[in-house]
């Protein structure tokens, strides 16, 4: 006899739940595509310890008849598939006919469920139908798993703790929330609240509902429409930033997606506008011809390959830069902090954030979100012809003076403005040394005393490989004695006084940096620190004639929020905020 055998039903979907369920989000994730796909409207999810003692998902959707209910179990059974040619035209969420099957092999699992005003349920345990029969006529289907993985111990043992089971489970009802915005969706944990949307189909909206005032008051309406893509959604201010890239949210045809590539699109588009180590709040719904996308090479369908991802790319970049470009970005200091979780950050720094798996009640939520009014219901396509930073240099701004030497303080009728003098220094010289290196436009000066440099043997020679990147910069150098190069001709935009700093500074970059892979992240790099090294110091008072110079210069740079690093350049206290410290305003 031979010893190859055709695997039981049972065992098969044993194995396949391996793939499709890794732990209880993977359980909520399926059954709620499912809910959505029978086009239901409002959708509960009730967990037991965070999914670990159960998972109950309730919806008002079309339901099933008996025969679809049984069959709806076995595996390879779908309603969203019918032929070859499907599979390049998929629409829905679920459809593998995996889910249901792998579910009831490895749990115990109660449908119930409603067609033409007759309810039905059964009741399956390890596979194994247990209960069939008639039971109350309630609108849409309810699916209860309970004792998760109860027969396959092996992966019963791999389960979180509740908590990270319960944030994963949040983490997926967050995301599907913003992904369908026109259902509302309820999650419950030991029959509390976690989430609740409205489903009012406004996207800000729902923004406000999970993430709060701090994020959906600093939105930036985003649409914009290529030949293969239509994109909409939100961006976000980058004086809220992330030091992870989980909040750069996306969707693909309304399916919640990670693709790397995306994800660097959209932080190429925040490019000088935040440090390298955060990463931008967004939400955008990518719509495209569903043959141009393949969801087949994942069992959790959010791994994505899609055809025309360069112009995908390109254009997410290009038109993220021109939004920011467009919209005053001035970070405006909120002093009204009512929760204790919450801090002032700005760039993760200075600016109210929220942990988006805060376990709040909703009634709370409720009543303190009636206080706030938003409205980004009108969402209009990006205006290309608008001139850069054109709010921002209508604030007329008027420096009075400093704080330490290190803070220019100015005025104008909203408020004041703290402007850090550095950074804004830094700016301006990062923009201008960098347009002249782009540009070739280098004139030169002799140095009336050469400046020596003496090296190791080990760095002139890391040196002498790399000094083009010098004589790029506009520096005329030539070889002195042993292991040793002088400077003879410095650039004209070298500021005076700082040529030995800036020298050496950036002498020991090209020394310190073993081998040089990608040359335009150095050459960024070097021009920051020389900027950086060519700036006004903290602690150095300016006159105010001073003062107006350097914001005139600054507000005239292609992004004059942030200096070379991401640090910002300006904050503003309104005056309302003023009053309110002063307690002349009580409200």
């Amino acid at each position: 006899m031979g010893k190859i055998k055709v695997m039981s039903e049972n065992l098969a979907n044993k194995i396949a739940a391996g793939e499709v369920i890794e732990k209880c989000a993977s359980i909520v994730k399926e059954l709620v595509e499912n809910s959505i796909d029978a086009e239901s409207t409002k959708i509960v999810v009730d967990l037991k310890d965070g999914g670990i003692k159960g998972v109950k998902v309730s919806d008002n959707g079309k339901g099933m008849d008996k025969d679809d209910a049984k069959l709806a179990f076995s595996r390879h059974a779908t309603s969203k598939l019918y032929r070859d040619d499907d599979l390049f035209f998929i629409n829905t969420l679920g459809f593998r006919g995996e889910a249901l099957p792998s579910i009831a092999s490895v749990s115990e699992v109660t449908l119930r469920t409603t067609f033409n005003d007759e309810g039905y349920m059964i009741h399956i345990k390890g596979g194994e139908l247990l209960e069939e029969g008639s039971c109350e006529a309630t609108p849409g289907t309810s699916i209860n798993v309970e004792n998760i993985f109860y027969n396959t111990p092996a992966r019963l043992k791999y389960l979180k703790s509740e908590t990270t089971e319960l944030s994963n489970c949040t983490n997926y009802i967050e995301r599907l929330a913003l992904s369908m915005p026109s259902i509302s969706f309820e999650l419950y944990n030991n029959d509390k609240n976690i989430i609740r949307t409205s489903g009012s189909g406004n996207l800000a909206k729902v923004i406000h509902e999970l993430y709060g005032s701090t994020i959906s008051t600093r939105l930036i309406p985003f649409k914009v429409t290529s030949d293969d893509f239509d994109i909409n959604g939100f961006i976000c201010k980058p004086e809220i930033l992330k030091s992870s890239r989980s909040h750069m949210i996306t969707f693909v045809n309304n399916r919640c997606v990670k693709n790397i590539d995306i994800n660097r699109a959209i932080n190429d588009g925040y490019y000088n506008h935040k440090p390298d180590n955060k990463y931008p709040v967004v939400f955008l719904n990518i719509f495209t011809d569903p043959t141009l996308v393949d969801v087949n090479i994942h069992p959790t369908k959010q791994d994505i390959k899609i055809s025309k991802l360069y112009e995908l790319c390109e254009l997410l970049t290009t038109n993220i830069k021109k939004s920011l470009e467009v919209t005053n970005l001035v970070p405006e200091i909120n002093l009204d902090v009512h929760e204790e979780n919450e801090e002032l950050v700005v760039n993760s720094d200075f600016i109210n954030t929220r942990n988006s798996f805060d376990l709040v009640d909703s009634s709370n939520e409720e009543e303190s979100s009636e206080q706030i009014t938003l409205d980004f219901t009108k969402v209009e396509e990006i205006n290309p012809q608008k001139e850069k930073n054109e709010e921002l240099k209508k604030l007329y701004l008027e420096p009075i003076g400093s704080i330490h030497g290190t803070f220019i303080v100015a005025q104008n009728d909203e408020g004041m403005y703290l402007i850090d003098q550095h950074a804004a220094h830094e700016r301006v010289n990062y923009e201008m040394v960098k347009k002249m290196i782009e540009e070739k436009d280098i004139n030169r000066m002799s140095m009336l005393f050469p400046i020596q440099i003496e090296l190791s043997p080990s760095e002139y020679i890391s040196l002498k490989d790399n000094i083009d990147i010098i004589t790029d910069l506009g520096f005329i150098v030539e070889d002195f004695g042993i292991n040793t190069i002088i400077f003879k001709e410095t650039p004209t935009w070298l500021s005076e006084g700082h040529e030995e700093e800036v020298i050496r500074k950036i002498v020991d970059l090209i020394v310190g940096e073993k081998k040089i892979v990608d040359r335009v992240k150095f050459n960024e790099s070097l021009i920051q620190s020389i900027a950086c090294k060519m700036s006004i110091k903290g602690n150095t008072p300016m006159s105010i004639e001073a003062m107006k110079s350097l914001l005139d210069q600054l507000f005239e740079c292609d992004n004059p929020y942030n200096c070379a690093h991401g640090r910002p350049t300006i904050i503003k206290f309104s005056s309302y905020d003023l009053d309110k410290m002063f307690k002349r305003a009580m409200t």
